[in-house]
């Protein structure tokens, strides 16, 4: 299982990328905010570590 944490840039198995907003206590969970301006951003509540390809940076905490 892959480790992502809070505010973590990822890249998603459909060619997103993303930024972690929040992690679940699970650590399976995730809610990641896609997209590059105030027009397309759009929050996905329904993600999981599977749908991340790879993590791009990850944050200092």
């Amino acid at each position: 299982m892959r480790k992502v944490k809070e505010f973590d840039r990822v890249l998603l198995k459909d060619g997103r990328e993303g930024d972690v907003m929040d992690v679940s206590s699970d650590g399976i969970h995730l809610i990641i905010d896609v997209g590059s301006s105030p027009k397309d951003w759009k929050t996905l509540y329904d993600k999981t570590v599977d749908d991340i390809e790879k993590v791009l940076h990850t944050s200092s905490n």
